[in-house]
């Protein structure tokens, strides 16, 4: 086994050193049959999937997918699937929920998994000491019993969205004993999980290699071998999939897709996922409370223009936070393009062309196709209207640390992830003031939004969610931008089954 250490990598530099490695052959080959090579797009931060701003990232959940597994399974089309937990549901009138164990699991160290498992990472997630982002919603159950292999638990406040949060983010069942018996220092330098891959070498910021775990109860994955390389840079990921380097890779630019994939020995698929791109905007600046500028930032906004001309017609535009796919989209909340109207609402606050409004937006830069190229798009949209825009180009883990402390600049460009479909989870968490992920924070909007969260009626719940997303357009208190579409290049001797969750899992690739 290989053993790296930080003090080699920074005497060599991290890509060096990892050039020496391949030089070596310490790296299986990336053509070798046993071996899957990722050229992937961020870094891991952290192995704990359950604590963190990392946790609430969906990039990283392919790679948190390949340790651990969940309470429930996903299927690449969104639908649940059993996972750790084989059923589910609540009793009548929503006053406890139950849950069956799945039987024969072991841990990555040979121990068995067991109920206790599933109740300790409930009540742990619940505990607001450890960290969890989603801890109001694990809070939400309490008072475990175990009978057998059948958990059961009261209901403290009902959420209609908790078992689709098992499925989702932070939703992972970790080792009670293990991590108990180690800590999480010790837990970070040797996870454990239940999941079809062992971790075996880590270097941060250059790589993480996994081999398959042989006692795997969803079956013995294709690959022994899966090495995610971190290559934050879409320019280089294109290099590592033209030069074989890697064997898949995702998120390039579009115009790259379209060419890679036209050459001898590749293959591609680009879908649409469940991921949209948008605007926050936050109140904190006294500009941004001026209803007018908001409405004329949203209208003088071209997303079809973006999407044809930017992005090569790889993407939906939308109106709201709900993609086609989600269980609340309504297709009748229209924010037209509508330039003429963007200046009538700046001249009513006594903006124009010659003296715009100024505020700073913020973005990332290779994170998503053409995310910076297409802020700078806007930018010169908003210009034409009476708007004038700084961009300040930031990593990811930037904005969830800007974000959480409610310190984004006036707007700020996200990719939001909701594998779930639902509008708690897309309008819910982005909108309402006392989540942690939201940058508007109103109580208007407030009082709309909460009483949403605990009703026992789907039909009224959803009626509710839509009436939420019309009265933010009319205000302008986000700017949704697209659904995006994912594009993945690989080699023609593979077969890549495209998980409309975004998350490119190693299970999800196998041998043509």
């Amino acid at each position: 086994m290989l053993t790296l250490n930080r003090r080699q990598t920074l005497a060599a530099g991290a890509g060096a050193f990892l050039a020496t490695l391949i030089a070596k052959g310490r790296f299986a080959s990336a053509a070798a049959s046993d071996t899957l090579t990722i050229a992937y797009n961020v870094n891991l931060p952290s192995f704990d999937p359950t604590t963190g701003p990392s946790a609430v990232n969906p990039t990283i959940q392919a790679i948190y997918r390949s340790v651990f597994d969940q309470f429930v399974g996903q299927k690449p089309d969104l639908s649940f699937e059993p996972g750790l937990l084989t059923a589910w549901g609540w009793n009548d009138d929503k006053t406890k929920v139950w849950m069956d164990v799945r039987t024969g699991v072991t841990w990555h160290d040979g121990s068995p998994f067991t109920p206790e498992d599933v109740v300790w990472s409930l009540e742990r997630a619940a505990d607001p000491k450890t960290g969890n982002p989603i801890q109001f919603v694990w809070s939400t159950i309490e008072n475990f019993k175990i009978e057998g292999n059948r958990i059961t638990a009261d209901v403290k406040s009902f959420d209609p969205t908790l078992f689709k949060w098992m499925a989702f983010l932070t939703g992972y069942v970790l080792p009670k004993a293990y991590y108990e018996k180690v800590g999480a220092e010790g837990f970070e330098k040797k996870p454990i999980g239940t999941g079809p891959f062992m971790v075996d070498a880590y270097e941060g910021n250059a790589f993480l290699r996994l081999k398959a775990n042989p006692n795997y109860w969803g079956g013995k994955p294709a690959f022994e071998t899966v090495v995610f390389k971190f290559v934050p840079d879409g320019t280089s990921r294109v290099a590592e999939i033209e030069s074989g380097s890697s064997d898949v890779t995702l998120e390039i630019p579009y115009e790259e897709y379209d060419r890679l994939r036209q050459k001898s020995g590749l293959a591609g698929v680009c879908k649409p996922i469940s991921d949209i791109g948008m605007i926050f905007i936050t109140n904190v600046d006294a500009t941004m409370l001026d209803k007018n500028v908001r409405l004329a930032a949203c209208h003088a906004v071209d997303k079809s223009a973006i999407v044809k001309r930017l992005l090569r017609g790889y993407g939906v535009p939308i109106d709201t936070l709900q993609a086609p796919e989600y269980e609340a989209y309504d297709p009748s909340i229209k924010v037209p393009y509508d330039p003429a109207l963007a200046k009538k609402l700046l001249a009513a606050s006594g903006y124009s062309v010659e003296k715009p409004v100024k505020f700073k937006i913020q973005t990332t830069r290779g994170f998503k196709p053409k995310d910076y190229e297409m802020i700078q798009a806007i930018v010169g949209m908003w210009r034409k209207v009476g708007i004038e825009a700084e961009i300040e180009v930031y990593e990811i883990a930037k904005h969830y640390e800007l974000r959480a402390a409610h310190k984004l600049a006036p707007m700020a460009f996200y990719n939001w992830g909701d594998a779930i479909g639902d509008p708690a989870t897309s309008t819910g968490f982005a909108t309402f003031g006392p989540s942690p992920h939201s940058a508007w924070k109103s109580k208007d909007l407030d009082a709309m939004i909460g009483p949403l969260w605990g009703e026992k009626d789907e039909a009224k719940r959803i009626a509710g969610w839509k009436a939420v997303d019309k009265y933010i357009a009319e205000e302008g208190y986000v700017l949704p931008l697209l659904q995006y579409m994912q594009p993945i290049v690989f080699k023609a001797d593979l077969k890549v089954i495209p998980n409309t969750s975004g998350a490119l899992q190693p299970t999800l690739v196998s041998k043509a």
